[in-house]
């Protein structure tokens, strides 16, 4: 049984090394996450250009992301670097001030905070391990008391409980670092911080336009990390071709304990609307400094697995981490472990599908064939990659094979949950079309004779969104 579940993987200092980037790939790594929190345009060039070639070298489709910054709500610098905040004191937050700070005063990086906030409102500071409480707004200041205490040091985020603040989704950095990430036509953009589906909208056409000279459009990713999104989560996934659940900042905003079950929510929303979701943050966090994860962590990944999430993502694990490699090989053997003890009940998730199309008709078909009858493979011929995409949004143990003459939409499918991508030469007729196919999944081991598996594609060949055929084969 291959692996369903896809990983996304951060590059930083710790894996920009050609020879461990490339045992990052061999290890598991689907997709790799660009942090356009770090570096420069160029940075994110070279580091883009690598992937593609360590990628090509070991013919292996892999999707590039470039993750956006967002917006910068964080406090500014100290003196000193940190300081300790002690239960009870007195703190500001100067909208204003320049120069560093200290024990009583700091400047920010986000001015709007002081029309954000009223007396009485709880601000959540380096990921909701400090917490004052706002006792007045004086002009460019806000002045809090410290109800929880600890160490603050330089650049730490804010977040305001229960959401609220006004803060934009893209910024002028981002607006730019969209034209840097078309530049190498990179797969999926991911958003940070949308309230709205209005949000979305702009980053895709930022991006369509910024892609036009390359004809490329890439797919979006909703970043979903404020509680103002989740009432809008349905918009802003018709919005999207995606959804990340983002939960550090979600669990600052909305308290921890409700994450898990917003995570299962937006899952099973944004699969049953046909979007890709990915699950993120600490997944395996300890071992950014041990080679094995706690218990609690094996137990997050297999629950998200189980969720049915698309993919897995590891951040300063592989970005900054001592144990890289080891991470992805962890988490691969966590998501394989876990999907061996998934009950698949395809006939359920059928129940009440509506399809208004030929194109998604057919896709559905082929599923409930490929399940009933027990056919080793799906094999989805497709110019855009969606008939694959439609195929995985149902738990199934027969792998889904996306096979395209469209290089971008290879790399695209490297995400998407039970399929494995495979580049084709374009062909003009349907049953050579049909050998050829039959010919690659033989060559790599999937298929054998005697082996029975279903087919779709489109008549005529080479039409987006065409279509309109099932077949079922057996190999010869």
């Amino acid at each position: 049984m291959s692996r369903a579940t896809k990983i996304v993987a951060t590059l930083g200092p710790a894996s920009s090394d050609p020879a461990v980037l490339e045992r990052l790939l061999r290890a598991g790594v689907d997709v790799v996450r660009l942090n356009f929190s770090h570096g420069t345009a160029q940075d994110h060039r070279d580091r883009a250009d690598l992937v593609r070639e360590t990628a090509l070298r070991i013919g292996k489709p892999v999707a590039l992301m470039a993750d956006l910054q967002g917006p910068k709500i964080r406090v500014g610098k100290f003196a000193e670097g940190r300081v300790m905040l002690v239960n009870g004191a007195n703190f500001v937050l100067d909208a204003s001030r320049e120069e560093p700070g200290d024990v009583n005063i700091v400047g920010l990086d986000y001015k709007a905070l002081p029309r954000d906030v009223k007396p009485g409102d709880n601000l959540l500071l380096n990921d909701g391990m400090i917490v004052l409480s706002v006792t007045s707004v004086r002009g460019d200041q806000v002045h809090t008391v410290v109800r929880q205490g600890g160490v603050l040091s330089n650049n730490k985020g804010i977040n305001k409980q229960g959401g609220g603040l006004t803060a934009p989704a893209l910024t002028a950095k981002d607006m730019e670092d969209i034209r840097t990430a078309m530049s190498f036509q990179c797969e999926y953009v991911a958003v940070s911080f949308p309230k709205s589906a209005t949000d979305m909208e702009m980053a895709r056409q930022l991006a369509n336009v910024a892609g036009e000279a390359f004809r490329h459009k890439p797919a979006l990713i909703a970043k979903i990390e404020r509680s103002e999104a989740i009432p809008q989560l349905e918009a802003i996934l018709k919005a999207s071709d995606g959804i990340m659940v983002a939960r550090g900042d979600l669990a600052v905003e909305v308290g921890a304990a409700a994450v898990p079950a917003l995570q299962k929510r937006m899952i099973r929303m944004a699969r049953a609307m046909d979007k890709v979701t990915i699950t993120a943050t600490q997944m395996m966090e300890s071992m950014i400094q041990n080679p094995v994860p706690t218990r609690a962590e094996v137990s997050d990944v297999a629950n998200a697995v189980l969720d049915g999430t698309d993919a897995v993502m590891l951040s300063a694990e592989t970005a900054a981490g001592q144990y890289p490699v080891e991470t992805v090989e962890q988490m691969a053997l966590i998501a394989l472990e876990a999907e061996r003890a998934d009950e698949v009940e395809l006939d359920s998730s059928f129940t009440n599908k509506h399809v208004g199309r030929i194109d998604q008709s057919i896709a559905m078909g082929a599923l409930f064939t490929a399940y009933h009858l027990g056919c080793k493979a799906i094999v989805a011929l497709t110019d855009s990659g969606s008939t694959a995409l439609w195929m995985s949004r149902h738990n199934i143990h027969v792998p889904i094979f996306g096979v395209t003459s469209a290089p971008n939409s290879e790399r695209r499918m490297a995400l998407y949950r039970n399929v494995r991508p495979i580049l084709m030469e374009s062909h003009t007729d349907r049953d050579e079309a049909l050998r050829d196919a039959e010919r690659l999944l033989i060559e790599r081991g999937a298929l054998r004779p005697g082996d029975t598996y279903a087919i779709t594609c489109g008549e005529p060949m080479g039409y987006p969104g065409g279509t309109n055929m099932l077949k079922v084969c057996r190999v010869n």
